[in-house]
C-alpha cells in the first residue's frame, strides 16, 4: 500500500520526543506527528499524550521530495464547535450627541461645535502627550 496525501490509517507510535511522535504506518514507512497536530487542545508535554506502542489513527498530511513523512492526529477527529460570540455583528458606534429640543440658532449651533471640538482637541492632546512621555518638550 503506497502511502497517500488525504488517507486515515493507524499506526503503531515507535519513538516520543518532546517536538513529535514517530509512529510506524502499515506499509513499513515511519512518519512522524509534530507536536501542534497531536490535539486541538495545548498540550505541555506530549509524552502525557502518547506513549510507545500505542495504536494511534493518523492521516496523512505531506509527503516530501526527501520522503519525510507528516502526519496529524487531530485532523482524524471532528473538529470542536466553539460557542459562538454573542456580540458577533455588533460594530463600535461613536455617542450621538443629544438632539437638539425645538428650534436651534446658527449662534448655539456654533458653540456646540466649538465646545465638541476643544473636546476633540484636548483628548488627542492627552493621547499623543502621553506617547511621548507626559508632555514634557525640549523645544522652547
Amino acid at each position: 500500500m503506497a502511502v497517500e496525501v488525504g488517507s486515515i490509517v493507524t499506526g503503531k507510535v515507535t519513538g516520543v520526543k518532546k517536538f513529535g511522535a514517530f509512529v510506524s504506518l502499515p506499509d513499513g514507512e515511519t512518519g512522524m506527528v509534530h507536536i501542534s497536530e497531536v490535539s486541538n487542545e495545548y498540550i505541555q508535554e506530549l509524552a502525557d499524550v502518547l506513549s510507545e506502542g500505542q495504536e494511534v489513527k493518523v492521516k496523512i498530511i505531506s509527503v516530501s521530495p526527501e520522503g519525510k513523512i507528516a502526519l496529524s492526529i487531530k485532523k482524524c477527529e471532528p473538529k470542536p464547535v466553539r460557542p459562538q460570540r454573542a456580540d458577533q455583528g455588533k460594530v463600535w458606534q461613536p455617542r450621538q450627541a443629544p438632539a437638539p429640543q425645538g428650534p436651534v440658532s446658527f449662534e448655539d449651533m456654533m458653540s456646540q461645535f466649538k465646545t465638541r471640538s476643544e473636546e476633540k482637541i484636548s483628548d488627542l492632546k492627552r493621547v499623543t502627550e502621553a506617547r511621548r512621555g507626559g508632555g514634557y518638550s525640549r523645544r522652547h
